[in-house]
């Protein structure tokens, strides 16, 4: 059994295939999931578990070289954007860009929160 980080088997297994520049999509619950993305549903009721939680779980795990979010982000939603923009160098794009480039993702994390724009592409990085 897993001591430390992600214990989702599915996430773990996930995680050990990535490699340089494969990306993730940590999701509020209303984001569209493109047809023949995986995603991995971890909402279990309105607000749980948070992005920002799942975001920090995540990240704690994964090698992490760029984040992107929507440009909207900062208008809709300060303090999730206050959050990410303190722990990462954030690249913006628009939401209907965002929503498109999701399409490339390896997985999708669902959460279940249900703040707006509330998502992020994470660009797995190198460990060395």
């Amino acid at each position: 059994m897993k001591k430390h980080g992600i214990l989702n088997r599915e996430l773990a297994g996930i995680f050990a295939t990535m490699g340089h520049t494969d990306q993730l999509v940590i999701a509020d619950c209303g984001l569209p999931i493109p047809e023949g993305v995986k995603c991995i549903d971890l909402s279990y009721t309105l607000g749980k578990p948070s992005f920002l939680d799942i975001v920090e779980a995540v990240t704690a795990d994964f090698q992490v070289e760029k984040a992107i979010v929507a440009n909207e982000l900062p208008q809709f939603n300060d303090d999730v954007h206050y959050k990410l923009d303190g722990q990462f160098e954030l690249t913006y794009m628009s939401h209907e860009a965002f929503k498109q480039q999701t399409k490339h993702a390896k997985v999708i994390i669902r959460t279940g929160e249900a703040t707006p724009y509330a998502n992020i592409i994470l660009q797995s990085g190198v460990i060395f």
